[in-house]
């Protein structure tokens, strides 16, 4: 899962990015108000902390042009500025909740964590489909109640595909998902391909519905 950070306080946002980090979250960082429009115009991000005090710009705006965009990011404002005036703002404006500064990273990743769980997985804890029987909490997996084993990527990868079911998802959106804004640095993106035929083998071995498909010359579909 991929976080955005729009912090200029570094040292926070490193703080953020270490435990998160620890919670199987990528993290990316916008310092600036121009950094934060660039990084939210051309990415997508499971949930963006938003600081609504940046060098360049307010916070706020960030929120307008992700709606203008259209874009379906999950927002956190985390903001000293803690007036009602400016949480009721954000709210409506499209963020989908507020943390005042000083808070505790616990609470932040548990937030986070609800966001990501109401958004993609209908707000359980505990995703099924079938055979395959996913624990958001635990991070595990199981298939006709065999655990599999998987890496990180490969669970990050899993949950993306299944969060995303029945559409197609280009090898370049899934390059991005799994290395941030470093996939357009990257000659090709061949580790993608690498990480879903492994995913696909612990599933299929332990007896999936082969419910991963390849959208030849397009990229991969969970189709359920």
């Amino acid at each position: 899962m991929k976080i955005l950070i729009i912090e200029d306080e570094e040292e926070l946002s490193s703080s953020i990015a270490q435990y998160l980090k620890e919670e199987n979250y990528r993290c990316e960082f916008a310092n600036t108000y121009a950094q934060a429009l660039e990084k939210i115009s051309l990415y997508e991000y499971d949930c963006i902390l938003l600081d609504l005090m940046l060098p360049g710009g307010d916070g706020l705006k960030i929120l307008e042009e992700l709606k203008a965009q259209k874009k379906q990011d999950g927002v956190i404002i985390i903001s000293a500025k803690n007036s009602v005036d400016d949480r009721i703002k954000g709210l409506q404006i499209g963020a989908d909740d507020y943390l005042a500064k000083p808070f505790h990273l616990p609470e932040l990743a548990a937030r986070i964590y609800s966001i990501i769980r109401r958004r993609s997985f209908g707000n359980n804890n505990m995703v099924r489909q079938h055979e395959l029987e996913i624990d958001l909490l635990a991070k595990t997996v199981m298939v006709n109640d065999t655990p599999v084993s998987l890496t990180r990527k490969e669970f990050d990868l899993l949950l993306y595909f299944v969060g995303n079911k029945n559409r197609v998802i280009s090898k370049g959106a899934l390059a991005e998902h799994l290395s941030g804004d470093i996939a357009d640095m990257l000659d090709n993106h061949d580790f993608v391909y690498a990480h879903i035929k492994n995913l696909k083998k612990k599933l299929h071995d332990a007896g999936y519905g082969n419910y991963l498909k390849t959208v030849y010359g397009t990229g991969y579909k969970w189709e359920v």
